[in-house]
C-alpha cells in the first residue's frame, strides 16, 4: 500500500482555498498511483475554527467541500478532516471527524473521542465526544484511524500539580482490541519548543506498546497566536522514526508501508530551540500578514535588542521592500541608540525616518503643567514619551495602512514593564512569549554567520531611556534572575513558596510574582502574542481581571 502523507498550511474559513490544496494533492497522488492520502485534523475549515463552528453556514459549507473532494477520490481513499453533524437528538451539534472519501462518495465519518479543554484548546465546547470504534478498511488493510488528542489520554505532567492521565478512557486500548494493521493519526498540533519532543515521546510509546507502525500528520502554518510546525511522521511498530517530513514547510511525501518494518531508522530531529522558535516566528508573522491580506509592517526602531530582534523577524516574514521603520529619539535617546538603529536598517535595506519626539513631549508637558502644578516628574512623565511614540507609530499605520508590530518581550510584558496606548501598541506582538534572556540568544542565533544587529545592541544594558542613564536593572532584577522566577510561576504554575524553596531570593521572589498579578488588565489589553512557549498569555493562560490576587500588594 502506498501511502501520502498531506501536509499542508490551511486558511481557517477559506474553503477555496483549502479544497483547491487537498484536491491538488488528492490529484497529484492518484496520478503517483498512491492507494491512501491522509490530510490534517479539520484540513476543510482550517484550525481552530473556533465559534465559526456555532454559524449553521459554516458548518454547511465544509460540508459541501467534503462531498466535492469526495467526487476527486477516484482510485484513491483520502482521510480528511473537518466538523460533521451529530445526528442524535442530545449532545453537541457537531462533531470533530475524520471523512475516509472514495470511489466519489463519503465511504464513512469516525469522530474525535479525547478532547483537549486545557492550554489553548477548548474542543468541548464545540464538539460531542465519540463512544463507538470501528476500523477503516483499504485495500486489505485495517486500519485504527485516530485525531490527534486521542493518543494523549497519557503525557507528561507539566507541574505537580497535574496528572498525566487526564482521561478516563483510551481511544487506542479500544481500537487494539479491533487488530489494525496500522494506525493513522490526524492532528493540528501546536508548536512550543518543547512540543516536538513530547510528540514524538507520545507517537512512539504508543506505536511501541501497541506494536503497530503509526503515520501521523500535523498541519503547518500560523492562524493569529497559534503555529503549526508540521513535523509529520512515519513510525514502525518499535517505536522508531523512519521518516518526518520538514518542520514549518509544506510537504508531501510517499511511504510504503510494506516497507516501514525494514526501512531505514532515522534519529528525531534535534529540535534545536532557537533554530525552532525563530522558524515559528518567522511564519507566525507571514501568515498573520497574509492570510489577514495585510502586506507592510512598521515598527519603531530604538536601538535596543527587543525592536532588533523584531525587525529581522519582519524582514523574513515580509521580505525588505515590506518593512518600514520610525526611529524616535527622545531628549534623553543616546546617540549610541540612534546609530545602532540605523545600523540595523541600513543592513537590512529597509525605509526609515528620523521623527524626534521631543518637541512633543514638551507641548504635552506644558500642557497639563498647569494640572500638574507641586508635584514632582514621575512614571507619568515617561509614560507621555511612550504614549508619543504611539501615537506617531500608529499615525503612520493610520495613514499608510502599515501594521504596527509590537516589540515587547514577555519578561516586561509579564511584569507590566511597559506603557498601556504607548510601547504597548500594535497589531500582532512579535516577542510576547520570549523571556528577555532568550531574546538576547535568539540575537546571538541570528548574528551567528554575519553581523546583522549591531554588537553594540545585544552588549549593552536594556534601557527604556525615558529618563537620564535609566536601565531597566533600576526597576527590576537581573533578566537571568527574573526569566527563571517568571518561568516557574508562569510555565510551571509554582507557588511563590516553592519559588524560594529552590534557592530564590525572597525579595525578588515576592516583588516578581506581584508585579505579574497586578498587571493581568494591561496583558488583557495587549496585541495577539504569536506562541511559542507551553504557556503563553492569551488564549492559554486565563487569569481573571478581578480578584483578590490582584489584591496582594
Amino acid at each position: 500500500m502506498k501511502i501520502a502523507l498531506a501536509q499542508l498550511n490551511y486558511h481557517v474559513g477559506n474553503f477555496e482555498s483549502n479544497t483547491t490544496k487537498i484536491i491538488e494533492a488528492i490529484e497529484n497522488a492518484q496520478n503517483d498511483r498512491c492507494d491512501l492520502i491522509v490530510f490534517s485534523e479539520l484540513a476543510i475549515c482550517g484550525y481552530p475554527p473556533l465559534d465559526l463552528l456555532e454559524r449553521e453556514e459554516f458548518v454547511e459549507q465544509c460540508l459541501q467541500q467534503v462531498n466535492l473532494i469526495a467526487q476527486k477520490c477516484k482510485s484513491i481513499t483520502a482521510i480528511v478532516g473537518g466538523p460533521s453533524i451529530n445526528p442524535e437528538p442530545q449532545g453537541k451539534n457537531l462533531y470533530n471527524s475524520a471523512f475516509v472519501l472514495n470511489e466519489g462518495v463519503i465511504k464513512s465519518i469516525h469522530h474525535k473521542t479525547l478532547l483537549p479543554n486545557y492550554d489553548v484548546f477548548d474542543e468541548y465546547r464545540y464538539f460531542q465526544p465519540n463512544k463507538t470504534f470501528s476500523l477503516v478498511k483499504v485495500k486489505d488493510k485495517k486500519i485504527a484511524l485516530t485525531i490527534c488528542e486521542d493518543l494523549w489520554d497519557e503525557q507528561p505532567v507539566a507541574n505537580s500539580f497535574a496528572k498525566s492521565k487526564l482521561y478516563t478512557q483510551s481511544p487506542m486500548k479500544e481500537l487494539k482490541q479491533l487488530d489494525p494493521d496500522f494506525v493513522v493519526n490526524i492532528a493540528a498540533s501546536p508548536f512550543s519548543y518543547n512540543q516536538g519532543q513530547i510528540r514524538q515521546q507520545i507517537i512512539r510509546g504508543k506505536a511501541a506498546k501497541n506494536k503497530i507502525p503509526f503515520i501521523y500528520v500535523n498541519q503547518i502554518g500560523a492562524n493569529t497566536e497559534l503555529v503549526f510546525d508540521g513535523s509529520s511522521l512515519v513510525v514502525n511498530s518499535q517505536g522508531k522514526i523512519v521518516n518526518q517530513l520538514n518542520s514549518f514547510q509544506e510537504d508531501i511525501q510517499y511511504c510504503q508501508l510494506e516497507d516501514i518494518e525494514q526501512a531505514n531508522i532515522i534519529e528525531p530531529s534535534p529540535n534545536e530551540k532557537l533554530n525552532m522558535i525563530h522558524d515559528a516566528l518567522v511564519l507566525g508573522v507571514k501568515d498573520y500578514f497574509g492570510k489577514m491580506g495585510f502586506k507592510k509592517a512598521t515598527l519603531g526602531l530604538s536601538g535596543g535588542i527587543d525592536s532588533a530582534v523584531t525587525l529581522v523577524i519582519a524582514v523574513r516574514a515580509l521580505g525588505a521592500e515590506n518593512v518600514r521603520v520610525l526611529l524616535l529619539p527622545s531628549k534623553y535617546s543616546s546617540d549610541h541608540s540612534i546609530k545602532d538603529a540605523e545600523d540595523l536598517a541600513n543592513n537590512l535595506g529597509i525605509e526609515q525616518n528620523i521623527v524626534p519626539i521631543k518637541d512633543i513631549v514638551d507641548s504635552f508637558e506644558s500642557t497639563l503643567a498647569p494640572l500638574f502644578e507641586g508635584l514632582k516628574p514621575d512614571v507619568t512623565e515617561e509614560n507621555i514619551q511612550a504614549r508619543v511614540r504611539g501615537t506617531v507609530l500608529m499615525a503612520l499605520s493610520n495613514k499608510f495602512g502599515h501594521i504596527l508590530l509590537n516589540t515587547s518581550n514577555k519578561s516586561e510584558a509579564a511584569v507590566g514593564y511597559g506603557t498601556l496606548y504607548g510601547d504597548m501598541n500594535g497589531g500582532l506582538s512579535v516577542l510576547g512569549d520570549i523571556y528577555k534572556t532568550d531574546v538576547f540568544a535568539l540575537a546571538r542565533y541570528i548574528n551567528r554567520n554575519e553581523e546583522i544587529i549591531p554588537e553594540n545592541t545585544i552588549v549593552k544594558p536594556p534601557s527604556a531611556e525615558l529618563r537620564p542613564d535609566q536601565k531597566d536593572s533600576d526597576s527590576l532584577p537581573d533578566y537571568d534572575v527574573l526569566d527563571q522566577v517568571l518561568f516557574n510561576y508562569i510555565e510551571k504554575n509554582e507557588s511563590p513558596a516553592k519559588i524560594i524553596a529552590a534557592g530564590f531570593d525572597q525579595n525578588i521572589v515576592n516583588k516578581a510574582v506581584r508585579m505579574v498579578n497586578i498587571n493581568e488588565y494591561k496583558r488583557f489589553q495587549t496585541a495577539p502574542i504569536i506562541r511559542v512557549s507551553s504557556k503563553a498569555f492569551g488564549l492559554g493562560r486565563r487569569i481573571p481581571l478581578v480578584s483578590s490576587i490582584q489584591l496582594q500588594r
